[in-house]
């Protein structure tokens, strides 16, 4: 399972996904990317995206 971490989750708990392909926003260069767009990307190469973001669907 490939997991995606929002910049507001700490990135050290990609390191332990055990069994799973963790990332983070920054690592694939989407830091910049806006809340629509970011979920469109994710959507298409993830299959769990992890924020805590309480305004993501804004």
């Amino acid at each position: 399972m490939k997991v995606l971490l929002d910049e507001c989750v700490d990135r050290r708990l990609a390191k332990d996904l055990v069994g799973y392909e963790g990332k983070t926003v920054p690592q694939m260069g989407w830091a910049t990317i806006k809340n629509g767009e970011l979920l469109a990307l994710a959507e298409k190469e993830f299959d769990f995206f992890h924020t805590v973001d309480r305004h993501l669907a804004f």
